[in-house]
């Protein structure tokens, strides 16, 4: 098969995946990759399958294309595909929660001499690495490589880019808890597929759609929340997303539960349970877990809740010790990252999981007068908080407990908007103490 045949068939397949195709599309490109001569033609098809794999939930896939895609851009010798490649590598650890391996590989695209396409990729690859920080709960970060991706797209016109970075900005400020940005930032995200995104694919709508309903049910606008979940949903199905499918399952769940109405909440969670395990998105099966838990509690079977927050607490030590191996390769010297500590990374990975099981933990025992483990449970909540420093630097409360206001100043340092007020602060005390000499404190 030659340029223009594999160009063809290249097309092709675009057609049909657009018209939800999927199978008959991947079986076009596979046999793209069986004929084909042409090695420009072999990378984009590779990178269709990626892209393909992606986005109905077969990561394992989506890095084995991922790999060979590398192996072509080494035999192209060129540095625009070579980034391409390493980007479509970092996306697909990420999905496999392989946070770890995500930063490197997006270590090494910035690493590659500059081209016109690195100009073009340079945001895509600071939001995969804040996805990955974000996991691992660097939450600094987070929002530093989240900040420089939105600087790439405001530089760029870059809307789509944009999009998708206000929708990762609304899971980082539903993880720490200040609802209120947790919703405007998918709002923003809904602005720009209206505004802008007729040719665009129906998933940055879904997208967007669905991190508002988790904004909305945690503001407690119940009603709203179940309508972007099902326009979130509907698309979902249409186009085959598996994941995304996961997740508003998990968030319909969540819906009925704050609903009260928990014979509707448990099968939302099994379901959701089942795609997640077969797809493999170990975060989303702790968050199941806490969800059921907490339905649980809520009929007041103790013993069924402890039961579910053990299975949830082995899933992340399971976690927790796979990251511990691979902590030196994360952090290199020990002072790459900044946020957290390199001793402490070894399970950082799910720490706002582990708080979540500590406090339900927490309020059973104490319902149960188990003092001895109610103590435990406390003891290790604290711990997780300093080890994530999800507290002010003002007020020394923990951030991330409860739904607050919070401002991030320029260094991405997180406080309490009401601390930062009252003190009128204008530099960061954070950075401040890690600037002071130990003589001179």
């Amino acid at each position: 098969m030659g340029q223009d045949q594999t160009k063809q068939q290249i097309e092709k397949g675009l057609q049909l995946y657009q018209s939800n195709q999927t199978e008959k599309a991947l079986h076009v490109w596979m046999k793209v990759l069986e004929k084909s001569s042409d090695l420009v033609g072999r990378f984009r098809v590779l990178g269709c399958l990626v892209t393909a794999h992606s986005e109905m939930g077969r990561y394992k896939e989506m890095l084995k294309f991922a790999v060979v895609q590398i192996d072509t851009a080494r035999e192209l010798e060129d540095a625009d595909f070579l980034l391409e490649s390493y980007l479509n590598l970092a996306r697909s650890n990420e999905k496999l929660c392989e946070f770890h391996k995500t930063i490197s590989y997006c270590k090494t695209c910035l690493g590659l001499p500059g081209t016109r396409v690195g100009a073009q990729l340079g945001g895509q690859v600071s939001l995969s690495m804040g996805n990955a920080f974000l996991g691992l709960s660097l939450f600094q970060k987070a929002l530093e490589s989240f900040e420089k991706a939105l600087r790439y797209a405001h530089n760029n016109d870059d809307t789509m880019l944009e999009c998708r970075v206000c929708c990762s900005l609304g899971s980082f400020y539903t993880q720490v808890k200040d609802y209120e940005k947790a919703l405007f930032f998918p709002c923003k995200a809904a602005e720009l597929v209206n505004d802008y995104g007729k040719g665009w694919s129906l998933k940055y709508r879904a997208m967007s759609q669905y991190h508002m309903a988790v904004a909305y049910r945690l503001l407690g606008h119940l009603g709203s929340a179940m309508e972007c979940c099902e326009e979130s949903m509907k698309i979902a199905l249409q186009h085959g997303d598996r994941p995304l499918q996961a997740l508003c399952l998990l968030c319909f769940a969540d819906i009925h539960r704050s609903r009260g109405d928990l014979e509707t909440a448990f099968p939302r969670y099994d379901s959701a349970m089942s795609i997640m395990t077969e797809i493999g998105n170990r975060l989303g099966q702790v968050q199941v877990l806490l969800g059921v838990a907490k339905c649980w509690m809520a009929r007041k079977s103790l013993d069924k809740a402890l039961d579910t927050i053990e299975r949830a607490q082995d899933l992340a030590e399971e976690v927790g010790n796979k990251v511990q191996q691979q902590g030196r390769a994360v952090t290199g010297t020990g002072t790459g990252l900044g946020l957290v500590p390199c001793l402490t990374l070894l399970f950082a990975w799910l720490q706002l999981s582990q708080l979540k099981l500590h406090c339900l933990s927490e309020a059973i025992c104490r319902s149960k007068g188990l003092q001895q483990e109610l103590r435990a449970h406390v003891v290790r909540f604290h711990e997780c908080v300093e080890e994530t420093e999800l507290y002010c630097g003002l007020c020394g409360e923990s951030i991330g407990e409860k739904n607050s206001r919070l401002q991030a100043l320029p260094c991405s340092h997180i406080f309490h908007l009401r601390c930062l007020q009252n003190n009128g602060t204008r530099s960061c005390p954070n950075c401040r103490r890690s600037s002071m000499k130990p003589g001179f404190v």
